[in-house]
């Protein structure tokens, strides 16, 4: 599901990643002596960037010390979430992986870094585990989701799976109790 690129960049910049559905959109920023303003949602330009209705139930937002890694999280269909997520304050490496069993991409991965300086906002749809590393002391994600928070639906996939190979460059982050115990990437059967 390639964006749009016919559209007038007015209010968004937007990136595409090596995998497919996944991007980047930036907020056009404007600013005088008084400071800045910029549009960080706008609901009809993200449905023409993306190529389909994305509706948002529930915004979240973690606060997080230098070296808290979270994930890779994930919930399972019909409770699967597509996330819009930024970073308001701080740095975090944001990855994203390939749940899709159909996708030439599946089992791939895409990362990036987030910052509050930078605005850059990053769609991860449906499919995708999710997780990041705070890169900074006091770290605030924030993040917008298309289905409620389910806990029966909730998995997580081993931040260091040798199958997913992602470079963290971190290696003893801390982890919540739930996400050291997370399973392997090989034993799992996406139902996505």
């Amino acid at each position: 599901m390639a964006f749009n690129q016919s559209l007038p960049q007015l209010t968004m910049d937007v990136q595409s990643t090596p995998i497919d559905g996944l991007l980047l959109v930036k907020p056009k920023v404007f600013g005088d002596e008084r400071g800045s303003f910029s549009e960080t949602w706008n609901q009809r330009l993200f449905n023409e960037l993306v190529g389909e209705e994305v509706s948002f139930v529930q915004a979240n937002e973690s606060r997080s010390a230098k070296g808290v890694l979270r994930g890779l999280h994930f919930q399972l269909p019909p409770h699967a979430q597509g996330k819009l997520v930024r970073v308001v304050r701080g740095e975090a490496l944001d990855v994203a992986v390939d749940l899709r069993r159909d996708s030439p991409t599946y089992g791939r991965h895409h990362a990036v870094v987030l910052t509050g300086d930078s605005g850059w906002q990053y769609w991860i749809p449906p499919g995708f585990a999710h997780g990041f590393l705070s890169l900074d002391d006091q770290t605030v994600f924030q993040y917008m989701c298309t289905g409620f928070y389910s806990p029966h639906a909730e998995r997580a996939l081993r931040w260091d799976d040798a199958d997913l190979a992602i470079a963290w460059g971190i290696s003893a982050p801390e982890l919540s109790a739930k996400d050291a115990v997370a399973g392997a990437f090989r034993e799992f059967d996406s139902p996505f």
